[in-house]
């Protein structure tokens, strides 16, 4: 019998932001595409048994929202600026991620904190804010060739070690990120966070839901300007955008989910609020590079 490798490093490449999803295992998740082009993504994992490492890369720009693992304490490393991310269980974020975006991450899991005493109600407060530290990049490209190393299985170190430097790095560069805080600035991020949250919940509970800009407004529980504001910070586009984007991925999910007879590109295209099928079919070749009715063709349930 061939023993595996304990330091096994998997590895996923993805043409749908679908199959991105799936390549990361104890998330909740959401991905729409939401720039031109044919989506293509890798999905690099590592599992520790207690702690996880993940490498992802994507091409297009890609709305990410979602939940972070149960009783996880997470730290992501955006690669594209170089800021460090924490995470706990209840984390529930929206953002939209730059053009060729790279992240590390390492996971440590509820049983894997409590053996070494890390309280994660402690860091309360610096969740889901951009903490910088000269540190981050250095360990975001050790972090990497770490996971490139053990795929060819060179001299790979123990299970145990390699955890144990993980959580002093992470916890050591955190320290660090904290002392260049700015409580000012981060209470306005803060608030801006807790405007995505809203926004975030929403967008995952009622996936087929269509909404103008007020009525998004009133679901974040601000006025239009604050929800301007939070949407230039967090996705770096006008909301009025952001939801013409997601109308069209919905629009792609529902003529991809389609039945025989059951359903045409102008049926599709109304359904999303889209009343001039040209516009609708030149906006959707112009994000997905191809026509809707090539989407429709493709199918599963066409075939």
């Amino acid at each position: 019998m061939t023993v595996l490798n304990p330091l096994h490093v998997q590895a996923f490449n993805s043409a749908d932001v679908a199959d991105q999803i799936r390549a990361t295992p104890g998330w909740v998740q959401h991905y729409q595409q939401m720039s031109p082009g044919h989506f293509a993504g890798l999905v690099r994992y590592l599992d520790l048994q207690g702690v996880e490492i993940y490498e992802e890369c994507m091409n297009t720009r890609v709305e990410q929202n979602f939940s972070a693992p149960e009783g996880s304490l997470t730290f992501c490393f955006d690669r594209s600026d170089n800021a460090l991310y924490v995470l706990n269980g209840e984390s529930r974020n929206i953002w939209i991620t730059p053009e060729n975006y790279q992240e590390v991450a390492v996971v440590f899991g509820p049983e894997f904190l409590k053996r070494h005493g890390v309280s994660v109600a402690r860091l309360e407060g610096l969740f889901m804010s951009a903490l910088n530290s000269q540190q981050n990049a250095l360990f975001s490209r050790w972090l990497s060739g770490t996971l490139t190393r053990l795929s060819q299985a060179i001299d790979p170190p123990s299970r145990e070690a390699l955890t144990q430097q993980l959580l002093e790095d992470c916890l050591f560069i955190l320290d660090n990120a904290c002392v260049c805080l700015d409580p000012a600035a981060l209470q306005r991020r803060e608030g801006e966070r807790v405007i995505m949250k809203r926004v975030g919940e929403w967008a995952a509970d009622t996936q087929e839901e269509s909404v103008n800009l007020l009525e998004l407004a009133e679901v974040a529980g601000v006025s239009l300007r604050q929800l301007q504001h939070a949407f230039k910070t967090y996705t770096g586009m006008a909301p009025g955008h952001w939801l013409r984007l997601r109308r069209l991925n919905s629009a792609r999910r529902e003529l991809l989910s389609s039945r025989p007879t059951h359903t045409t590109v102008a049926e599709v295209a109304m359904h999303w609020s889209f009343w001039h099928l040209g516009r609708f079919s030149s906006s959707y070749r112009a994000l997905f590079q191809e026509l809707p009715s090539d989407t429709l063709k493709r199918s599963p349930l066409r075939r």
